[in-house]
């Protein structure tokens, strides 16, 4: 572990520890279609302690979700569903809430405990870290896949990493998961706040704020149910998503690490135990993980592809049409709308 951390760092992250107060505290649910959910995710956080403002943000889905959320007490704020991106709503929630820390989670993360938020806070709360996220379980009835992936990234110890370790944790240093994860505000502004970005929003601020001398902390105590289950198809679009953004952020993420290691690590462990407890799935688990690899291989290289086929190939269609697509790939591709081209 590292030693503590300078003043200056503290100040930026936490400078109500220095003004003797306790911080403000908002959680930003990002939802669209999401009513059969809430009532799993709200009350929790509404429950909590803490009493947080609790803000569903929805990227009008005109399915009920706001109009529940506000029947059980939250505050609502519709985006356009052209304006909804993983970076810029989260930025736009954390503006509309403007609270010393803000805890960003999906509809799908149900919490464990109304103590779930404090105990995700608390490091931030103290000033030894400027983001944190949650220990994610499986939802019940999980499968194999679901349930592995869970235990593999969030194991039942917690820890606190710094940029001087980058050694010993490799890629890994800057995982992050917004699906439920608290961010000091005064650290966000010092990088600018969050930009627009196709997937990994997360990975990417934390890495800014762990190149400021920052710590992220991963909280075991904070317990959610949160898991997915993907098709074949579904598992090679999303890695394409997050090759392609690797590859654009590779400066920041890949700053003289390998994924190739830790993907290896978790294929390794993972065919272990199919091999001693489910050996009949090891054929589809070499499957996914060839639909994984090389989504993750085409996405990486994708600048190479013709730029019409990546928004075929990429998991997110919306993302495409975008305010976001507008602000960055537009731009560069020449065909950002008036509005944002100025």
């Amino acid at each position: 572990m590292s030693q503590s951390l300078p003043e200056t760092v503290i100040r930026e992250a936490a400078p109500w520890i220095a003004e003797g107060r306790a911080p403000t505290i908002g959680v930003a649910v990002i939802t669209y279609t999401a009513k059969k959910m809430l009532p799993h995710c709200l009350p929790p956080l509404l429950a909590s302690p803490l009493k947080p403002r609790v803000l569903v943000m929805n990227s009008s889905s005109n399915d009920g979700t706001v109009e529940m959320a506000e029947e059980m007490g939250a505050e609502t704020l519709v985006v356009p569903r052209r304006s909804f991106n993983h970076g810029m709503t989260r930025e736009r929630a954390r503006q509309a809430l403007g609270t010393d820390i803000v805890v960003m989670i999906t509809p799908d993360a149900y919490a464990t405990s109304p103590d779930m938020i404090g105990h995700l806070v608390q490091p931030i709360i103290d000033g030894r870290a400027a983001v944190t996220y949650a220990r994610q379980i499986p939802h019940h009835g999980a499968g194999f896949f679901e349930g592995f992936a869970r235990d593999f990234n969030y194991p039942p110890e917690s820890h606190i990493r710094s940029y001087d370790e980058k050694a010993k944790w490799g890629s890994f240093l800057y995982f992050c998961s917004d699906s439920c994860a608290a961010w000091s505000n005064p650290a966000l502004e010092a990088i600018g706040g969050i930009g627009p970005t196709l997937t990994m929003e997360d990975a990417i601020n934390a890495a800014k704020m762990l190149r400021r001398g920052h710590r992220i902390a991963y909280v075991a105590e904070a317990v959610v149910h949160h898991s997915h289950t993907y098709s074949l198809e579904q598992e090679f679009r999303r890695m394409f998503d997050v090759g392609y953004e690797r590859r654009r952020q590779k400066d920041l993420l890949l700053d003289g690490v390998r994924d190739e290691k830790r993907g290896g690590s978790y294929v390794k462990a993972m065919l272990g135990k199919l091999m001693r407890e489910k050996p009949q799935l090891v054929p589809y688990a070499i499957l996914q993980t060839g639909a994984k690899y090389l989504g993750y291989k085409i996405g990486f290289n994708a600048h190479r592809l013709p730029r019409s086929w990546i928004p075929r190939i990429s998991g997110q269609d919306f993302y495409w049409t975008s305010e976001a697509f507008d602000l960055r790939e537009g731009r560069e591709w020449g065909t950002a709308s008036p509005r944002t081209a100025g």
